[in-house]
């Protein structure tokens, strides 16, 4: 049996039931999965699957219909929105496929914002956001709008953005998706150091089958539902396949 303290996340039961008209939609019919902390999890399945509504209620970005997710021991559907907002800030960071930045700042005011929602001056958050920059490979480009550095380069101000407030949780919503092969795996690389040097625990949403190889546990939804969760050495990586299925 695992303490409790070697678990960062857990859901209970997750159910999510969308209303549309008359109809209802269920995109999760009840999850239950244990996050360690300091793991590298990929969540797999094909579009319309759940996987990206499941991600989002790890994520804390949206409250299940039913069942519980606890983050750190803390259950999310007990807190204000006030509270969620603290919880999203200082102890979960987001990278999105489409990088999310902001084009009239630099790479240093980018990286800097979540530090400064935080109530940082914005002079120690431009500091900070300096610093982290530097340690995903670009501190050359701290004055550099996001239009004038490549998209490698843009999804790494976007992960130093996510890193900046040193969450214990990062939540990266297919970070490969816009990115050609060699550069996806330069940030598959890069989310696997950073959760070595950092201690963090990385959460992904994902179609990328490179990503399997940073992976300590793997979850296959499909139909709203957990089909199947494999941890390291459970799993055997090729291309498009994993033990012969073919993966979305």
């Amino acid at each position: 049996m695992k303490p409790a303290d070697d678990i960062i996340i857990t859901t209970h039961d997750v159910t999510k039931v969308y209303q549309l008209g008359a109809e209802q939609v269920h995109a999760l019919r009840g999850i239950s999965l244990d996050v360690r902390r300091g793991e590298y999890l990929s969540i797999l399945g094909p579009s319309g699957s759940g996987k990206s509504t499941f991600f989002n209620m790890v994520g804390g970005l949206d409250r299940p219909s039913a069942g519980s997710v606890s983050v750190d021991g803390c259950n999310l559907q007990e807190l204000n929105q006030k509270q969620l907002a603290w919880i999203r800030c200082h102890k979960m960071g987001y990278i999105f496929q489409s990088f999310n930045l902001i084009q009239t700042m630099t790479a240093v005011e980018n990286v800097a914002l979540p530090r400064i929602f935080a109530g940082e001056s914005p002079a120690k958050a431009r500091a900070a956001a300096a610093e982290i920059l530097d340690l995903v490979g670009l501190g050359h480009r701290l004055t550099h709008l996001p239009a004038q550095v490549s998209g490698g380069q843009q999804q790494r101000i976007a992960i130093a953005r996510a890193l900046v407030n040193r969450p214990g949780i990062v939540l990266a919503d297919e970070p490969t998706g816009n990115l050609d092969l060699h550069t996806g795996e330069e940030i598959i690389q890069l989310l696997a150091d950073m959760k070595k040097q950092l201690g963090i625990t990385v959460i992904t949403a994902t179609h990328d089958m490179k990503m399997l190889s940073a992976s300590d546990t793997v979850v296959w939804i499909k139909d709203g539902r957990a089909d199947r969760i494999a941890r390291k050495g459970e799993f055997e990586v090729a291309i498009g396949t994993i033990d012969g299925k073919t993966l979305a």
